[in-house]
């Protein structure tokens, strides 16, 4: 089933949703329980059941949204995320950290997740943001939507993609995620390092 709202291409879901609602530039995603994305390096865990709403991102894009999650439990998440396949996806996540405070993270995965714990923060909404400069990507993140900070600037293979939006509850019974002001275009960051 194909979805569209604001600005943004026609989306579809990779793994459905415990619930959604879309209207104007925003989405709510319900995550089910148990669910994440994530290969550990040390192989003994490898989660991909987690719902993701994307787009097909062939082309320079930038992908903002503030995003507000309702945290229960440790690793809940709203996350933007680029999908080429399985062992091939990154994710810029809001997530509850096991100290129990929300938390910038990002996940790139090349066959196996490197996972980064970022800044924590003290607020449930966050403004993120992703974006596709040729075959690289960039992740910043934002208290107001105005002022960005780099969060990772990374690559993954040469190979189709897909962007979009993501939410997560690895050890819950479930997470809403609202994600709101959503803005997309077709065009090229300017400034990595700046976020301009």
């Amino acid at each position: 089933m194909s979805i569209q709202f604001g600005d943004l291409p026609a989306l579809s879901w990779l793994q459905e949703p415990a619930s959604f609602d879309v209207a104007a530039d925003t989405v709510s995603v319900t995550a089910p329980a148990k669910t994440d994305w994530f290969i550990d390096p040390n192989g003994k865990v490898s989660f991909d059941n987690a719902p993701a709403l994307l787009f097909d991102a062939a082309k320079d894009f930038m992908l903002s949204s503030k995003v507000t999650v309702d945290f229960r439990n440790t690793y809940d998440a709203g996350v933007l995320t680029v999908y080429q396949h399985p062992k091939s996806w990154a994710k810029l996540c809001f997530e509850r950290s096991p100290q129990g405070s929300p938390m910038i993270v990002s996940v790139v995965t090349k066959g196996t997740s490197d996972d980064c714990n970022s800044v924590p923060m003290t607020e449930n909404s966050i403004y993120l943001r992703v974006s596709k400069i040729d075959n690289t990507y960039a992740f910043h993140s934002s208290s107001t939507g105005e002022f960005w900070h780099m969060v990772r600037y990374f690559a993954l293979e040469d190979a189709p993609s897909k962007a979009g939006f993501l939410a997560q509850s690895p050890t819950g019974e479930g997470c809403k995620v609202t994600f709101s002001e959503v803005e997309f275009a077709y065009q090229t960051l300017k400034d990595i390092r700046s976020g301009e």
